[in-house]
């Protein structure tokens, strides 16, 4: 028999020093650089997956979904502008630049938006004719680096959205490393081919909500008071900030969260900056309702909608529209499972990629090599995207008669309960088999 000192127990890991840190703290000490990386927050927090619809039973009378229409459409813009936008799903493209994406990507989210009748969105460093020529409806980015910008193409738009943050990186500027400095994206920023671009975190012609306000009004007349203008913002400080942005003149406000996709950004940065999406859907419908403008300022949420589940729970809550941005790349062929042995070779595999910042994406997104961008048939992108938002859209519907509405806006938070306490007093939606919210004597 052996003795008792030989048996060992089995290694045991750290929950603070996992292997992920573990490896992170040992490639820092060799490189002494930080890490980048592209995507949003891989950690878990509370999401739309931790709510459940109330479906109709004998309380509620539910459609029949072969029989009784359910309405999809949305009209974003209308407060001010001349030519508000109508699309005929709740479910838009978020702005992914090219320079970020392939000119053969950009297009192919032209086509698939176009052919279900909703929008996409130029991204930082301006708009390529692909883009223009396929998107039957085009929202463009004017972000502080001013990357591209010129009146022309403003005008050319069908809205303008003014960029103060991501949800990725609230409080910080675009990254576009040298590898993918192209000499047409080098051409269309006023760059150097092949140099490292950091673009400021900040807009340098405003400082507050007055001087966007000023910076609105001539927006509006440069482009005749026809488009809608839209303000993006990084989800940190919700409430404040949707307030300060319909002050300042927005018709759309749109708020990104944490699990918002972007091209490159420290790692540090995409993890533990900002606030979850569920959490900052509420306080900004809650600041256009004091100020009587829900509905007549339209809310746009983004950041980690994979689902027509996660669109009619972001509905319900009080968004307006939702934007999609690394599921539309999936759908267009990022992280596809039969380039397994070419993500193997990058050090990585099928479903964890996210080194969108070197270029070298074998599927042809987010690169700037032609070899690579040619790989990527747009028009076949572009239906394999028109079919997902197709999905989305028709799960959206189907929720929305399952709880008896007639119009997916019709949704409410009324029609949902939460799983857990800490998305209970996030969405302000009571905790299942209960009627406690966490939290709501003192919201």
């Amino acid at each position: 028999m052996s003795s008792s000192h030989s048996i060992k127990t089995e290694p045991r890991f750290s929950a603070t020093f996992d292997r992920y840190a573990i490896s992170e703290i040992q490639r820092a000490a060799a490189t002494g650089i930080y890490d980048i990386r592209g995507g949003g927050a891989k950690r878990r927090v509370p999401h739309f997956d931790d709510l459940l619809f109330l479906g109709a039973s004998m309380s509620r009378y539910p459609l029949e979904g072969y029989r009784e229409k359910c309405g999809t459409d949305v009209v974003l813009g209308a407060r001010y502008a001349k030519k508000p936008i109508t699309l005929k799903t709740p479910v838009t493209i978020a702005g992914m630049s090219f320079g970020s994406l392939s000119a053969q990507a950009k297009e192919a989210l032209g086509r698939g938006a176009s052919a279900v009748g909703t929008s996409t969105t130029t991204g930082d460093g301006g708009m390529t004719n692909e883009e223009r020529t396929h998107s039957s409806t085009l929202v463009y980015q004017l972000l502080p680096s001013r990357y591209g910008m010129n009146p022309d193409d403003l005008r050319r738009a069908d809205a303008i959205e003014i960029v103060i943050g991501q949800g990725a990186k609230p409080g910080g500027g675009g990254m576009l490393l040298g590898q993918k400095i192209s000499p047409r994206v080098a051409e269309m920023r006023t760059l150097p081919e092949g140099i490292d671009q950091r673009s400021s975190s900040r807009h340098p012609d405003w400082t507050g909500p007055d001087d966007l306000e000023i910076k609105i009004e001539e927006l509006r007349e440069i482009t005749d008071w026809e488009k809608p203008i839209y303000i993006k913002i990084g989800a940190s400080r919700p409430y404040y900030d949707t307030a300060l942005a319909v002050k300042s003149g927005a018709d759309v406000v749109v708020i990104d969260g944490m699990q918002g996709g972007t091209a490159a950004t420290q790692e540090v940065f995409i993890e533990h900056v900002g606030i979850p999406t569920l959490a900052a859907i509420r306080p900004a419908v809650a600041a256009l309702q004091e100020l009587g403008m829900q509905r007549k300022v339209q809310l746009i949420v983004s950041g980690g909608i994979r689902t027509g589940a996660d669109v009619a729970k972001a509905l319900a809550l009080g968004a307006d529209a939702v934007a999609i941005g690394t599921a539309a790349l999936i759908a267009l062929g990022d992280n596809n499972p039969s380039l397994e042995g070419e993500y193997n070779k990058l050090g990585t595999t099928a479903g964890a990629y996210d080194d969108w910042h070197e270029g070298r994406d074998p599927a042809g997104i987010t690169t700037q090599d032609p070899e690579l961008a040619k790989r990527l048939d747009p028009i076949v992108a572009g239906r394999r995207l028109a079919n997902y938002l197709s999905v989305l859209t028709l799960e959206t519907q189907t929720i929305a008669r399952a709880c008896g509405k007639s119009h997916i806006h019709n949704l409410e938070p009324e029609d949902l309960v939460a799983l857990t306490i800490e998305a209970a007093a996030m969405a302000r939606v009571p905790l299942v088999g209960t009627d406690w919210i966490p939290g709501r004597d003192r919201l």
